[in-house]
């Protein structure tokens, strides 16, 4: 149950890093400068980048689970 939760977290975040979506910020603000309120959208965008920039430690990760799947489900 676990190892099947954590191939899934891993796939998630493959399939975020990998993809190239078309994420750019609003230009929209608020009176004087001020920022708006993140929206769910907006967060959501920064958790896609953010990803986008981890991608070497995520293909380390990619490599550790692979081991663990030899290890452990190769016998």
């Amino acid at each position: 149950m676990l190892s099947e939760l954590v191939i899934c977290g891993t796939l998630l975040m493959n399939a975020g890093a990998v993809l190239n979506f078309r994420l750019k910020k609003n230009q929209d603000e608020g009176a004087f400068g001020a920022v708006a309120n993140p929206t769910f959208g907006d967060k959501v965008r920064e958790f896609l980048l953010s990803l986008r920039t981890m991608r070497i430690f995520i293909g380390l990760w990619n490599v550790f689970v692979m081991l663990l799947m030899l290890i452990f489900f190769g016998h």
